[in-house]
């Protein structure tokens, strides 16, 4: 009974915080929030009734100070939140605070390493089991992961980037116990019996932020090691999206390799972005031409549409794998000229 209690007086505190908040940040936070905690929250603040000025500050203190407790733990663990929340709270609210947490808090595994320099990370982890390396370099930032991939022997990239892109999660204690032997320091952890890391799309992440020489490696040794794994990462690499960062001659390039009816299906759901991106690099003629067979085709299945940019794609890689095209995957993308 009492749980219940608790349960619905920290709703009924969040509900306040949230209404405290203008119309914009409150959304903002909803984003971020599982549905059934998004529907018992509406719910709160659909019967909240009046709320006192006295509620609304004790509300608001309690959260100011359950965040400050949570960004101290991030950045230095328990022991060091304890300490700083001792002198500003005094100890028993302190407690009160840190208890409160560390049942559900989740730290970022590893965020001592994010601190460090790529070159010293390299050296400090690569007399490691690659299984270890691997670990490691699914919790790091992908601009640092990256880096710290290129460093590594070319036969030791290869087997990292297959264990990140096999990884499906790792229990906490096996990180914890790894942390302990590279940082000598100790995270909080979770109630979840695994933690999400590594996984096809953190090696995309990875390999999008290497050199292409790097990632051509890669990409080469997981075709020999595991071709399937090495299909999946490929067609995540370049979609069709990216079209947009592309140089114009590569569009015109592109345009003339694929058949017109699969370039209409493709951009039935393409942004605007992207339709005017290959609207631009075809002839008057051909662009009203296109625009005519969009109109005709009507509605399609989003299936439908998909292998067809599939189709493209596949294209485009084969261009590239070729030398004939480069294809600019993001924004920030550098050529070399």
């Amino acid at each position: 009974m009492n749980v219940a209690r608790g349960y619905a007086s920290g709703i009924r505190k969040a509900a306040i915080v949230l209404v405290s908040l203008d119309s914009e940040t409150a959304a903002s936070v909803l984003k971020h929030m599982k549905d059934d905690d998004i529907e018992q929250l509406t719910l709160e603040i659909a019967t909240l009734g009046k709320v006192t000025p006295a509620q609304q500050e004790n509300a608001l203190e309690e959260f100011y100070q359950l965040a400050l407790a949570q960004e101290y733990i991030a950045q230095g663990g328990i022991d060091y939140a304890k300490q700083i929340l001792e002198k500003a709270l005094g100890t028993a609210k302190a407690m009160e605070n840190i208890n409160r947490l560390s049942a559900s808090l989740r730290v970022t595994p590893f965020a001592f390493a994010r601190n460090v320099s790529p070159e010293q990370l390299t050296g400090f982890i690569e007399g490691e089991h690659p299984q270890t390396i691997a670990l490691v370099v699914a919790h790091l930032r992908p601009d640092q992961a990256a880096l710290v991939m290129s460093a590594l022997p070319p036969d030791l990239q290869a087997d990292v980037a297959l264990r990140v892109a096999q990884m499906e999660g790792a229990r906490p204690e096996v990180i914890k116990e790894v942390e302990e032997v590279l940082e000598r320091k100790l995270t909080t952890f979770g109630t979840q019996e695994f933690q999400a890391a590594g996984g096809i799309k953190s090696l995309v992440e990875v390999l999008q932020n290497v050199d292409r020489s790097t990632e051509k490696a890669i990409l080469e040794r997981l075709e020999e090691e595991n071709p399937e794994i090495a299909e999946e990462v490929k067609n995540l690499m370049f979609v069709f999206e990216d079209i947009v960062f592309m140089e114009d001659r590569y569009v015109q390039m592109i345009i003339r390799e694929i058949d017109s009816s699969d370039l209409a299906l493709a951009l039935k759901a393409a942004s605007d972005e992207v339709k005017d991106k290959i609207m631009r690099n075809m002839s008057e003629r051909a662009s009203t031409m296109l625009q005519e067979e969009l109109e005709y085709i009507g509605p399609v299945r989003l299936r439908q549409v998909e292998e067809a940019q599939m189709k493209i794609v596949a294209i485009i890689r084969k261009m590239e794998e070729a030398g004939q095209i480069v294809a600019i995957r993001e924004k920030g993308d550098e050529m070399i000229v």
